[in-house]
């Protein structure tokens, strides 16, 4: 960081700060403190409190940062602050990009880290971490005491370092604790494969949706139809979603053109993204789950309005709103919902979710197969290829 930088940033802390103390000042004076107008007299109250009387002191950045968080915290539960640490790290995910111990989380539900999968190879993978386990605790942090940004920014970091979690698996009603040395890692969020012991049957699963993830379903769908794929499943469970151009690309190859997703703006003005991409006009299903969130169901919604698929799993989370990331210098953003989606028929999906069109549910203490490398699918799995079989015949 330059010196320009750092004292442009003291700068702007210290005025905010010393308007801050001002009002204090002035409102003091005018006797408008008591009278606590639009809740401002407990702010310069409690400015004042921490000034003369907290034990510790606090610096200008603790409190202008802490008060950005305390705002943006009571709006939703998506919206957040991003510090330097918080930014960096926030950037490198959405290109795809993360140093940590290789593990895809959940942030549909923000009061959980949720494993979707861990990625092949990572520091996760080998110590046997699965989709589905709870990460409770990250070294000696809890993680119900801290936001879901804050702790996925705990649990990555600098390859070469080590982190301890605890885990909550409850599939088997067990927990324990694993500690890993972290890694960078280039984070695929699309890979495919023929699924095993059927010929013809493409098996693609999305992680997420970053900048990238457009371009590499296009690939691996390429290399499929390479191999005489016939028909496709697509996995969409565990998906927290995304970056909303990379599932408008996704969903334009699975329906015809059209609209894929209707965005409301906070003024209620409408904008339509359109198809950007050729259809493929290849059978396919989607397996969603109560993890499938966000950008996904973007996805889910397009081929359920369409009819051009069968969503096949559990209805989806129910997370049909956006967030925009404004970066407030180059070293902190605000992540800040400023939009709601519609599906193509405009269905508004918020805290109501998709239903799929075949309801399966994994048997009690089942584990997902996510990818498998040999012919033991999971049950919906199992049932998604049943249905492709089925649709490649007719």
């Amino acid at each position: 960081m330059s010196d320009k930088t750092k004292w442009l940033r003291a700068f702007k802390q210290a005025a905010v700060v010393g308007l801050i103390l001002c009002l204090v000042i002035v409102l003091a004076v005018a006797g408008l403190a008591m009278t606590n107008y639009k809740h401002l007299g407990r702010l310069v109250a409690v400015v004042h409190l921490i000034e003369t009387q907290y034990l510790n002191g606090a610096s200008g950045e603790e409190l202008v940062d802490g008060a950005i968080k305390g705002m943006l915290s009571s709006l939703d539960p998506y919206s957040s602050f991003q510090n330097e640490e918080e930014n960096t790290i926030l950037m490198n995910s959405i290109q795809g990009r993360i140093g940590g111990v290789g593990v895809h989380i959940s942030t549909a539900d923000p009061q959980k880290l949720v494993i979707m999968r861990a990625v092949k190879n990572s520091p996760a993978e080998k110590a046997g971490l699965e989709a589905g386990d709870i990460i409770y605790k990250i070294d000696s942090t809890e993680v119900s005491a801290i936001s879901q940004d804050q702790a996925i920014a705990i649990l990555r970091g600098e390859p070469g370092t080590q982190v301890t979690v605890g885990v909550v698996r409850p599939k088997t009603n067990s927990e324990f604790n694993v500690t890993m040395t972290r890694e960078y890692i280039d984070v695929p969020t699309v890979e495919g494969e023929i699924l095993p012991g059927s010929s013809g049957i493409g098996l693609i699963n999305i992680a997420s949706f970053s900048a990238q993830t457009g371009d590499e379903f296009e690939k691996v769908v390429k290399e499929l139809l390479a191999k005489n794929c016939q028909g496709l499943i697509i996995d969409l469970r565990y998906n927290y979603g995304g970056e909303v151009n990379a599932a408008v690309k996704v969903a334009s190859m699975l329906v015809p053109q059209g609209p894929i997703v209707h965005i409301v703006d906070n003024q209620g003005k409408t904008e339509t993204k359109q198809s950007t991409a050729q259809y493929l006009n290849l059978p396919f299903v989607v397996l969603t789950n109560e993890y499938t969130a966000s950008a996904s169901e973007i996805v889910s919604g397009a081929v359920k309005d369409y009819g051009t698929g069968t969503l096949i799993g559990q209805k989806t989370y129910g997370k049909g709103v956006v967030q925009t990331v404004f970066q407030l210098d180059s070293m902190t953003s605000v992540k800040l919902t400023t939009d709601k989606y519609l599906t193509p028929n405009k269905n508004d999906i918020h805290k109501i979710g998709i239903e799929p069109d075949i309801a399966v549910q994994l048997k009690e203490g089942e584990k997902p197969t996510i990818l498998p490398s040999d012919n033991k699918l999971d049950t919906q799995l199992q049932k998604a290829a049943e249905v492709i079989r089925s649709k490649m015949k007719s």
